[in-house]
């Protein structure tokens, strides 16, 4: 499958160059976060998905999460969501009924959450050290 995977991410990113190739490399990751973090095998909804991607993308850049984002060409939650969908029309990933790109519209903002929401986290960290 990862020889598949990467196959159909190079075309993906060949016919459609919004987004950097680690942009879905970072989706699916997020994916499978955000599964473990709610104890889920399967499916987890797009409001779901983003609170995972949210969380691990702190994890991993800290305060340069806005700068990765960005040089990735994501620049709000809609993003995720065409990333999202694309999987979904190449059949990597899966949608109910119910999934909708909509779910993934201004969901939050990006400097709110990844600029403010960093140094409130990280001064929270500070205060558990003293």
């Amino acid at each position: 499958m990862n020889n598949e995977f990467n196959s159909i991410l190079e075309s993906i990113v060949e016919g459609d160059q919004r987004y950097k190739q680690d942009a879905y490399d970072f989706v699916m990751e997020a994916l499978n976060f955000t599964q473990k973090k709610f104890r889920r095998s399967k499916h987890v909804s797009g409001i779901e998905l983003l609170d995972g991607m949210r969380e691990l993308v702190l994890q991993k850049f800290g305060p340069l999460t806005l700068q990765v984002l960005k040089h990735w060409g994501i620049h709000s939650t809609e993003d995720f969501g065409n990333i999202v969908f694309t999987l979904v029309e190449n059949r990597i990933l899966s949608k109910t009924e119910e999934d909708s790109l909509e779910h993934f519209r201004n969901v939050y903002d990006f400097k709110e959450v990844f600029d403010r929401g960093y140094r409130k986290l990280l001064e929270k960290r500070i205060s558990r050290m003293r």
